[in-house]
């Protein structure tokens, strides 16, 4: 079992400091590669650069929950949910289809309703 893991490519697991601007301050964010990959993966859906992406996605998180404690644990976490509904087949892993397309309460729901357990419902055609 733990081959699979051992012996992926450590620049995996590498990390790298990028400088971006957030709420006007220029900041600095550091992340595993595989984590950046991700990231550039979902801006590149949507037509933005990954700085881009950073700074909306910290401008939404501090407007719906006020100040943001750990940003780099924040993007990790939408990481790790964005392959996990690519997954599920929430996210469809056609990259042409941009991530602000998607029904985002339908897929809020269905994820809420795996996490009870529940039934998974079927995805929109």
């Amino acid at each position: 079992m733990c081959k699979l893991f051992i012996q992926a490519d450590p620049h995996l697991w590498q990390t790298r400091l990028k400088s971006v601007r957030l709420s006007g301050f220029s900041t600095s964010v550091r992340l595993e590669n595989l984590y950046w990959q991700v990231l550039d993966e979902v801006a590149e859906r949507d037509g933005m650069s990954v700085s881009q992406l950073l700074t909306k996605l910290h401008e939404e998180l501090t407007f719906a929950h006020g100040e943001v404690e750990n940003f780099a644990s924040f993007l990790r976490v939408c990481c790790g949910r964005y392959l996990m509904l690519q997954l599920a087949g929430d996210v469809p892993r056609d990259l042409g289809t941009s991530i602000r397309s998607l029904d985002a309460e339908a897929i809020l729901a269905r994820e809420a309703g795996r996490a009870r357990g529940g039934k998974r419902m079927p995805t929109a055609a």
